[in-house]
C-alpha cells in the first residue's frame, strides 16, 4: 500500500477486522479498533480508491440513531488456491478474499508414493496460472495431517503420510513460482473458522475434529496457537488407557485409538454388528436406523431383518460411548484453557446426533463449574472444507500482514502490499 508504515498497519487492521467480523459500518470499525472517525474515514476512502473495500447497499441495523452504511471486502481483490492432502486423496478449492469458492476438485491420490509433492504441484499447476478477469492468486495454503515446523518453511512430519522432513512448503514454492503456507489441518480449519465462522466473534475458541483422526486447533486471543515445534493441539495422541489398543503414533490406548472411524469399525466388528468390509458410512447408516449396512456375516441388512433393531441399538451404544470419552477429554480442556466455545467439524459429525448425549454428560460430569454450559456446537460436513481451512492460511495472512506465522524475512504481496511468503533477499 503507498503511504507510511503507520498507514499500512492501520489498513491492515481495518482490513483484518472485515474479514474476520463481516460488514460493517465506519463508526463500528472506529469503535473496535479505537481509531478516531477522522482517521477511519480517511482509511477508508484509501481503500475503497484502492478497490480494495466497497461501500454496500445495506445500512447497520438501527440503535436509535442514524444508520451507518455498511462497507465489506472486495472479493475480487483477491484469491488463494486451498489443498488438503489425504492419504488416499487431494482436495482443492479456489476461494476468494470474501470466502467464496468458485472452483473445487477431489482427485484420488496416494500421498505415500515417492514423488508424491512433485505429483502434487503438477495438480496444482493448472490452477496457478494467470487468468485475464480473475482475482489476483495470493499464494497456496495447504492443510496436511501431521505436524508443520512453521507455515511459511513448511517442513512436514506425518506419520499417516509416512512423511519424515519433507519441506512441502519449500518444493511447492519453489515449483509453481508462488508463495506456499503449510500447517496441520486442523490449525488450518481453525483458521477458517476464525475468518469466516463462529470464530468471527470469538477470541477464545477450540476446533475439535473427529473422523479418521482426532484434532484439535487451538485459538487463543484471536490467533491459532502452534506451540514451541508446531505441535500443539495434537489431541488424538492424548493417553487415555495404558492398556488400550495400538496407535498409528506407536503408543498404546490415544484417544485416537478409541475413538477414530477406524477403532469404532473395531469395536462395532467385535459387537458383531459389522463385517469387515464396512466403513464409517455404514455404521452411521445402522446408528440412524437404515437397513443398507453392511451385516457381521456380509449381508446386506435389509436382507437381514432379524435383530435390526439390536444392531441400530447397539450401533448408538458404540457411538454414545466414544461421545463419553470425548467429551470427557473436553472437560480438562475446558478445564485448562476455559474457551468461550469448542466447535466439532470433520466427517465424524455425520454421526453427531447419537455422540452428542454421551459427549454432554461426560462434559457436564467433568467439567469445571464455570465450564458446565459452555456451547459445543457442530458445523456441517463438506468435503471441501479442509481444503477451505487451507486456503484461508493465505487470506488471513493477507489481511493481517502477516504477522504471527510468517517468517519476518518473508512477505505476501497482494491488496496492494500487505502480505504472503516471498523471500526477501
Amino acid at each position: 500500500m503507498n503511504g507510511s508504515s503507520g498507514e499500512d498497519l492501520t489498513s491492515t487492521a481495518v482490513l483484518a477486522l472485515l474479514g474476520r467480523a463481516g460488514p460493517m459500518s465506519r463508526a463500528a470499525l472506529a469503535r473496535d479498533l479505537g481509531m478516531s472517525p477522522a482517521t477511519l474515514t480517511q482509511v477508508t476512502r484509501r481503500l475503497l480508491t484502492q478497490g480494495v473495500i466497497e461501500e454496500l447497499d445495506r445500512q447497520e441495523p438501527s440503535r436509535g440513531g442514524r444508520r451507518g452504511r455498511l462497507i465489506g471486502l472486495v472479493g475480487s481483490a483477491g484469491r488463494a488456491l486451498g489443498v488438503k492432502v489425504a492419504v488416499d486423496h487431494v482436495a482443492l478449492v479456489d476461494m476468494r478474499l470474501d470466502g467464496r469458492v468458485t472452483e473445487t476438485m477431489t482427485v484420488p491420490f496416494d500421498a505415500t508414493a515417492l514423488e508424491a509433492v512433485p505429483a502434487i504441484a503438477e495438480l496444482l499447476r493448472p490452477f496457478t496460472e494467470s487468468a485475464q478477469g480473475v482475482p489476483p492468486l495470493l499464494g497456496i495454503g495447504v492443510g496436511v495431517p501431521g505436524t508443520v515446523d512453521r507455515p511459511d518453511s513448511g517442513v512436514v512430519d506425518a506419520a499417516m503420510l509416512n512423511w519424515e522432513n519433507v519441506p512441502l512448503g519449500t518444493m511447492l514454492g519453489a515449483s509453481l513460482g508462488l508463495a506456499v503456507l503449510v500447517e496441520n489441518d486442523v490449525n488450518a480449519l481453525g483458521s477458517g473458522e476464525r475468518l469466516y465462522g463462529r470464530g468471527r466473534s470469538l477470541n477464545d475458541f477450540l476446533v475439535v475434529t473427529i473422523g479418521r483422526g482426532i484434532g484439535l486447533a487451538v485459538v487463543a486471543g484471536g490467533h491459532v496457537y502452534r506451540g514451541a515445534h508446531g505441535g500443539a493441539g495434537d489431541f488424538g495422541h492424548v493417553p487415555v488407557d495404558p492398556d488400550g489398543p495400538p496407535c498409528t503414533c506407536g503408543s498404546r490406548g490415544c484417544l485416537e485409538a478409541l475413538i477414530s472411524d477406524d477403532a469404532l469399525l473395531r469395536t462395532a466388528r467385535s459387537a458383531g454388528i459389522l463385517g469387515e468390509g464396512a466403513t464409517p458410512a455404514d455404521l452411521a447408516d445402522l446408528a440412524n436406523g437404515s437397513d443398507g449396512a453392511n451385516g457381521a456375516d456380509g449381508s446386506n441388512g435389509a436382507n437381514n431383518s432379524d435383530g435390526a433393531d439390536d444392531r441400530t441399538a447397539t450401533a448408538r451404544r458404540v457411538l454414545c460411548e466414544a461421545g463419553q470419552l470425548l467429551g470427557r477429554q473436553l472437560a480438562g480442556l475446558a478445564t485448562l484453557l476455559d474457551p468461550q466455545e469448542i466447535v466439532v467439524m470433520g466427517e465424524g459429525t455425520r454421526s453427531w446426533p447419537w455422540w452428542e448425549p454421551g459427549v454432554r454428560e461426560a462434559f457436564e460430569r467433568h467439567a469445571p463449574r464455570r465450564a458446565r454450559e459452555l456451547a459445543i456446537t457442530v458445523e456441517p460436513y463438506t468435503e471441501t472444507i479442509w481444503a477451505q481451512g487451507a486456503a484461508a492460511l493465505v487470506l488471513a495472512a493477507s489481511l493481517d500482514g502477516g504477522v504471527g506465522s510468517v517468517d519476518p524475512r518473508r512477505r505476501i504481496h497482494g491488496l496492494g502490499g500487505a502480505a504472503v511468503e516471498r523471500t526477501v533477499r
